[in-house]
């Protein structure tokens, strides 16, 4: 069993996030779309993927529109790879058994999900993928409202693919 595809229903979320909150994905999708991101800590994919996952925050998260993190790791650790990679947007925690993210069918991270606001999956991405990731920022633009900013900076490398 591999991560679930698009079409699916998105499992429901409800979990502490790092600042002690409880958040939930149903509360989220009444906004609009969501962009769901599972990451552990020490995975090399997931710190090379937060920064382009937190400008997408940073350009279009708001009234339509919203990023979440779900973070396999305690709420220190994840404190600290906030901080460390810049993240702003909220963090939730699925330390004990990976309960959320089993039911997403998680076998490697990260894997980005964008959840319509029915909550069906729209579409996956596992590992990094510049082409998804570019596509997920551009339906958050969508969403938003908002006319779609360059996601990768002029000089930045970044390869096609990066497994996670």
């Amino acid at each position: 069993m591999g991560a679930l595809t698009a079409g699916k229903s998105a499992p429901a979320i409800s979990l502490k996030a790092t600042d002690g909150q409880r958040v939930s994905l149903a509360e989220a999708l009444k906004k609009g779309p969501v962009l769901a991101v599972f990451f552990k800590v020490n995975c090399p994919t997931c710190q090379f993927t937060m920064p382009f996952v937190e400008r997408i925050h940073a350009s279009y998260s708001g009234e339509k529109f919203s990023v979440l993190g779900v973070s396999q790791n305690d709420t220190k650790d994840s404190k600290e790879f906030m901080q460390h990679f810049g993240v702003q947007f909220p963090v939730l925690i699925d330390e004990s058994g990976y309960t959320i993210s089993n039911q997403y069918g998680l076998t490697n991270v990260p894997t980005l999900f964008l959840i319509s606001p029915e909550g069906k999956i729209q579409s996956t991405s596992v590992g990094f993928s510049k082409s998804d990731i570019q596509s997920m920022a551009a339906e958050g633009a969508r969403a938003a409202g908002k006319s779609a900013a360059p996601l990768f900076k002029p000089g930045e490398v970044v390869p096609a693919h990066k497994p996670g």
